[in-house]
């Protein structure tokens, strides 16, 4: 061979003896055959095998599988982000003249793309108040086809009734899907409830430093992961191998992390609710929180973000307290190493209660808790501060 063929075409390396803890990172866009037959009928290798760089390399895989095995799972497929994991599902099972159920307390974006991409194409949508339980099922009309679920619900943390939801949902053949990224499946395992889709936002607890974008879905059903998948194939979705690998390394660590964080946020939520008034402070964890009793019988624990809401009088302080803060960092997203403070402003279809005015999203990364705290004593102390009442002449 020429020098030219020489420096593309790469020798043979033997791999014999070699052995590595490392997930390696597999790069591919064309993925080759070993004939023409081979190549010709690549689409018998069915939705595990290998065709084409998009769809899948042993690093996704790997990552895939073992998701899968947290989730108690069949199945698992990739997609760029937790809310593509959540709009994938959506598009795989639903169809004109179709209606979905989404809770009133799920990530805005969800019901932003049913507003704005599905009921345009004759995709019907209703929102339920998160606390419906098993009143669910007065909601279920024939175009009914999925019912939405995610809890604890984002910034308000309403804990849902899911056995009650899916049972409501079986006895009508309606498919239920759960985005499950603030437990991770180390907490709460929704396919273990019957769930038929668990979503993750992996960019949080998996990824866990704040470097990556991705998410998951995992079935039991394996008519449902072709469904999945063949939705993935036609829009061109697929996942990088190096954030794949990054997502891998980050599990490892997912354990220790979940347990320190949702340690020290429990600790903090419990310190703050001694401090103004308990129902302030919103953690699944605490008595007398939304859904606190489904949380005692369905969660094993407790992840690391909460949220506290900012009554009117300290709305004001509340700007200068967060830029002052040395430790944590203004910012969306969570579940990194880095803690974070988020404000955050709910509104509400359904006329449930969602705290008006600022709900302070608290994320408790791995920074010392003392230093933490110096942050947050602050801003729990000007909402601890009774408001000085006007005199009147």
């Amino acid at each position: 061979m020429h020098d030219r063929t020489l420096c593309v075409k790469r020798p043979e390396v033997s791999h014999e003896g070699f052995a590595s803890l490392a997930t390696p990172t597999y790069r591919a866009s064309t993925i080759v055959f070993d004939s023409a037959e081979a190549y010709a009928n690549r689409s018998k290798r069915g939705p595990d095998g290998y065709t084409y760089g998009l769809h899948g390399t042993p690093t996704s895989r790997t990552l895939e599988a073992s998701i899968t095995a947290l989730e108690q799972g069949l199945r698992t497929v990739l997609v760029p982000s937790g809310q593509a994991a959540i709009t994938v599902v959506f598009l795989s099972v639903l169809m004109p003249g179709d209606t979905v159920l989404i809770p009133d307390s799920a990530y805005p974006p969800v019901a932003g793309f049913c507003e704005n991409y599905l009921k345009p194409r004759g995709i019907s949508y209703r929102i339920y108040d998160p606390m419906i339980g098993s009143g669910i099922a007065n909601l279920i009309d024939e175009t009914v086809k999925l019912i939405w679920t995610e809890s604890p619900g984002s910034t308000t943390m309403e804990i849902q009734d899911i056995p009650a939801i899916v049972a409501a949902a079986k006895s009508h053949g309606v498919l239920t899907g759960c985005d499950n990224t603030w437990a991770t499946p180390l907490y709460f395992k929704p396919l273990a409830y019957a769930m038929d889709f668990s979503t993750m936002a992996l960019t949080k607890y998996v990824g866990g430093h704040s470097d990556l974008l991705m998410g998951s879905i995992a079935v039991k059903d394996i008519a449902l992961h072709k469904q999945l998948k063949d939705t993935m194939r036609m829009i061109g979705m697929g996942v990088s191998p190096d954030d794949c690998a990054l997502a891998l390394r980050g599990m490892e660590t997912m354990g220790v992390r979940l347990a320190h964080s949702g340690r020290v946020a429990l600790d903090f939520a419990r310190k703050i609710a001694h401090r103004v008034a308990p129902e302030l402070v919103l953690h699944p964890a605490l008595p007398g929180a939304a859904g606190h009793a489904f949380f005692q019988r369905d969660f094993t624990g407790a992840s690391g973000v909460f949220s506290l809401v900012i009554p009117p009088h300290a709305e004001a302080a509340l700007p200068d307290l967060l830029t002052a803060a040395q430790t944590f960092a203004i910012g969306a997203s969570w579940g990194g190493t880095h803690s974070l403070l988020a404000p955050m402003t709910i509104t509400r279809a359904t006329g449930a209660d969602a705290h008006s005015g600022t709900i302070l999203r608290i994320n408790i990364g791995l920074e010392d808790e003392n230093d933490l705290w110096a942050d947050l004593e602050p801003i729990v102390a000007a909402i601890a501060t009774t408001p000085a009442v006007a005199k009147t002449a």
